[in-house]
């Protein structure tokens, strides 16, 4: 593996449609998308927030997801515990491959099950950091799903609450809300980031300011990546609040790249899939710790004290 010699490193976001509760057609266009970035020259690129699986928008937009004995949220959450990965294995073998072939660091979203123990059918929203050499470096789940996501996902744990070191540098990753946990930002923060991942489903405009501010606070990249989702892509059963026409997006994308400074260096692109591709310089982070470091001088560790809790590791069955 090649480790980055210079301050600047080409990287992409995928802003694309995946196929729901369709994983092999998913993992067959993220393979294509990986290998279109990497041709592109991109050392690195990220997928949206459980872009394997799909984002459940459903769960934001049709009235009857929490109703008691609902059985098209039954369905639609069968479907969605099917078409979820198992970390690891062969979907995860094919994007640690798809990593190695192209020299490229991929960060995808997933929803995941756990295939170890006699049970635990409980869903996660994770991220996975495949390195350029195909190994699987971070493997993060999300502490707190937010609100109505409660209903598919169990909490996440500190497991992946970690920088690691890779071929771009080192990186780190949350999900959606998690960018409003002040202590998980400065776990991160203090683990040294250069670039950070933010996934989420869409980056609209409260979901953009979260993420410039990580930017700023973090003296780091942010790449904020979003998804784009059709009605069509909703499950079958599920009526929504409103009307909508099969072709309209419930979710839009907003995909951006923020600078240290808190500003874009690629601005957000809305309601369509495309390829975002941005040469960052890794320099601005060092000028950009001249005025703010939460880290070292702004850090004041003689007053406060910070700690991740080794206990809140994984601990899965099995």
């Amino acid at each position: 593996m090649t480790r980055a010699s210079s301050q600047h490193v080409t990287v992409a976001i995928a802003q694309a449609r995946p196929l729901p509760f369709d994983t092999p057609a998913s993992l067959d266009k993220a393979v294509e998308l990986i290998g279109r970035a990497a041709g592109e020259g991109a050392r690195l690129v990220v997928f949206g927030e459980t872009w394997i699986g799909g984002y459940p928008v459903w769960l934001d937009i049709c009235p009857d997801v929490a109703l008691w004995g609902e059985s098209a949220m039954q369905s639609a959450f069968a479907d969605l515990r099917r078409s979820s990965i198992a970390v690891p294995g062969p979907e995860c073998d094919r994007l640690a491959d798809a990593a190695r072939e192209h020299d490229i660091v991929v960060v995808m979203g997933i929803n995941e099950r756990v295939d170890r123990g006699p049970g635990n059918r409980t869903l996660y929203n994770s991220i996975l950091i495949f390195d350029a050499d195909g190994s699987l470096v971070s493997h993060h789940r999300k502490l707190v799903p937010t609100f109505t996501e409660k209903l598919v996902w169990g909490p996440g744990d500190a497991g992946g609450l970690k920088a690691v070191d890779t071929a771009v540098g080192r990186i780190g990753a949350l999900v959606c809300w998690e960018h409003w946990m002040p202590l998980a930002r400065q776990a991160l923060h203090r683990d040294g980031e250069t670039i950070h991942l933010a996934l989420w489903p869409t980056v609209n405009d409260l979901h953009q300011m979260a993420s410039r501010h990580y930017a700023f606070e973090g003296r780091c990249f942010v790449l904020a990546a979003g998804s784009i989702l059709r009605t069509s892509d909703l499950p079958e059963g599920l009526s929504t609040a409103r009307p909508r026409a099969p072709e309209d997006l419930v979710l839009k994308g907003g995909s951006s790249m923020i600078g240290p400074d808190g500003e874009y260096v690629a601005s957000p692109v809305f309601e369509d899939e495309t390829l975002l591709v941005t040469d960052l310089d890794l320099g601005a982070i060092d000028r950009a710790a001249l005025t703010l470091d939460v880290t070292g001088h702004y850090a004041r560790d003689d007053v406060f004290d910070f700690a991740v809790r080794p206990e809140a590791r994984r601990r899965d069955p099995g």
